[in-house]
């Protein structure tokens, strides 16, 4: 007998056959909460509280007595409070779809209204101007049948076949063009700039990179060069390091022939000058001594025998020198001491033989001087 309802929670639960609702209400509002309910003696009823949609599609004269067609979409729905639903449900509790055709209808009317106030240049500049307007307008109406707008969109405004709007937008569609087409312009010269900036940066990078290309062959062919020289090169400069080798080898064998041609040739020679030097002299000092013989008596036989062995003597002394190999060392003045020295051993010789043969101590006479004592 007793049941326990709930409402959805977009929903209000109207209970009738009982106590009043509020202000006289045939009902009772429950909304948010389940209450038990005399199934026998109650009447449950249900009161959408989600959001509903109507559309308009009004024509409407302008002020300048223009016909315009308004299409609209108005969002509404049933109030949270109590006495909005007691009203709603009052009216659109058995068929609740005559909420759209009502909303419809009034906010139509009010769009005429409105409209007809307004010029087509405000229609179309100010549109929202003219959705709040209508809004405002319907506000309290709304509210008497319990319902609330919470939008309200003009979705197009149309002249049909006048061209009003369209000869009003035509100054705007030529400034949007010449617009439009300064700024393709100035497009096309930005994209003509880049394109030529972009073919400069290309020319540059394809000079740098010909030049880098050139140097890098200048560079191989370079290395190249050398490379293919360096052969001949190292093999000259070998034949030139052998040739002064050879150079040096000849004048060393040079400086040798020459020291053995003086010492072959030359010092023989200056020997053999110096023996017949040597020679001219012991005849010199013969043929003095001879004259010096010849002028002592008491010493005739004994001079006359030593002058015929002194040139043997000396002969023999200078045949000594023949086969040796005299090294003069100061030219003209040491073929003389040789000399000298010859004569002087010559000398010794003699007086050698004089003390053996038992003759009295002396020396021969030289330059003029008499032999004997100190």
């Amino acid at each position: 007998m007793f049941g326990y309802r709930v409402p959805a929670p977009d929903q209000a639960m109207l209970i009738s056959g009982g106590r009043r609702g509020l202000a006289g209400a045939p009902f009772r509002v429950v909304t948010g909460h389940g209450t038990f309910v005399l199934q026998i003696f109650r009447k449950v009823r249900f009161l959408t509280l989600a959001m509903c949609e109507a559309e308009v599609a009004e024509t409407c004269v302008t002020k300048q007595g223009i016909a315009l067609t308004a299409r609209a979409v108005i969002a509404f729905k049933v109030g949270n409070d109590t006495e909005s639903i007691v009203n709603a449900g009052q009216r659109f509790l058995s068929d609740q779809d005559q909420m759209s055709v009502l909303t419809g209808r009034i906010f139509a009317g009010h769009l005429r209204a409105i409209i007809g106030s307004m010029t087509v240049e405000e229609i179309v500049t100010e549109r929202q101007k003219l959705a709040t307007e209508v809004l405002d307008t319907s506000k309290a109406e709304m509210a008497k049948i319990g319902l609330i707008v919470d939008s309200l969109q003009i979705q197009s405004i149309d002249d049909g076949d006048t061209g009003y709007i369209a000869a009003m937008s035509a100054p705007h569609r030529a400034a949007i063009q010449r617009q439009a087409q300064i700024a393709q312009a100035q497009a096309t010269q930005a994209a003509a700039e880049a394109e030529q900036q972009s073919a400069r940066k290309q020319a540059e990078y394809a000079r740098e990179t010909a030049v880098v290309k050139a140097q890098y062959t200048a560079e191989v062919d370079r290395a190249q060069a050398q490379a293919a020289q360096a052969g001949p090169l190292a093999q000259a400069h070998a034949q030139q390091e052998v040739l002064t080798a050879q150079t040096e080898l000849a004048q060393r064998a040079a400086e040798l022939r020459q020291q053995q041609l003086v010492a072959e040739v030359v010092k023989p020679a200056e020997a053999e000058a110096e023996r017949i030097r040597v020679l001219a002299l012991a005849e010199a000092e013969r043929m003095k001594i001879q004259a010096e013989a010849a002028a002592s008596h008491d010493r005739v036989a004994l001079d006359r025998m030593l002058i015929d062995q002194l040139p043997q003597i000396v002969k023999e002394a200078a045949g000594g020198l023949a086969g040796a190999n005299v090294n003069v060392l100061n030219g003209a003045d040491g073929l003389g001491e040789i000399a000298a020295g010859l004569v002087s051993q010559g000398l010794t010789i003699l007086d050698s033989v004089r003390r053996g043969l038992g003759a009295p101590e002396g020396r021969v006479e030289r330059d003029g001087e008499p032999a004997g004592g100190e």
